[in-house]
């Protein structure tokens, strides 16, 4: 082989090993920044910018942020608000997309209940505590029993009124699952009104929603309600 072969083989082997060597730099920056966009900003803010707003909020009710107890405060809670807000992020869809029609043509009512959450009131940001009563009459398919919790948790991990949220769990699963009647009860204490303002500890709120026959028929609501008692 000539020098001239040899040294064309080796520019290519050369270029080669720079064109690898460019890509790899160029999908390691990629990684690295789509790392850090999903590390340092969430909705559209900085974990920095909430940072110091938790920061300036201890200082607003008389802390030092700066001491050795709250120095990483800010942090800690912002771990904890994407637990307990985790339901913005999730899709009732997905929920309750698999379903089952081998029930051999099961149509009586189906309950759940006392499945506890823990939500937070959308006016004070207090704590919403307390248990969902949840059943259905299906019409051809029925849902996991995991996925009835699933849903409820999903709608607890958000801002919330208790009305609202009870309205939400009954009409999204008479949606999905094209039910002949849902009914749905919560009973839940409101840190709002226990630990602040008229402070009445021990009230507890009950809601109610019902759809289709569990609404319509009252036959159908005293078994829903005899059947959660």
């Amino acid at each position: 082989m000539s020098i001239t072969s040899l040294y064309n083989k080796a520019t290519v082997i050369k270029r080669n090993k720079l064109r690898i060597y460019e890509e790899n730099q160029v999908n390691i920056v990629e990684k690295n920044l789509s790392g850090t966009a999903e590390k340092e900003f969430r909705n559209g803010v900085s974990n920095d910018d909430a940072k110091k707003a938790l920061r300036l909020l201890l200082k607003w009710i008389g802390e030092n942020p700066e001491r050795e107890g709250l120095k990483e405060t800010p942090k800690r809670v912002l771990k904890a608000y994407k637990e307990w807000f985790a339901g913005y992020n999730q899709n009732p869809i997905e929920i309750l997309s698999k379903t089952f029609e081998e029930v051999e043509g099961y149509r009586e009512m189906i309950s759940l209940k006392d499945v506890s959450f823990h939500s937070f009131c959308e006016h004070h940001f207090a704590p919403i505590v307390g248990k969902v009563h949840i059943g259905y009459i299906p019409n051809k398919k029925v849902v996991g029993l995991s996925k009835l919790a699933r849903l409820i948790e999903m709608f607890s991990r958000r801002l919330q009124v208790q009305e609202k949220m009870t309205a939400e769990i009954g009409n999204t699963l008479q949606n999905h699952l094209d039910c002949l009647g849902v009914g749905v009860v919560v009973e839940a204490e409101h840190h709002c009104m226990c630990s602040r303002g008229i402070k009445k500890q021990g009230s507890v709120m009950k809601t109610m929603h019902f759809t289709g026959a569990i609404l319509n028929e009252s036959e159908k609501r005293n078994e829903f309600m005899r059947s959660i008692s």
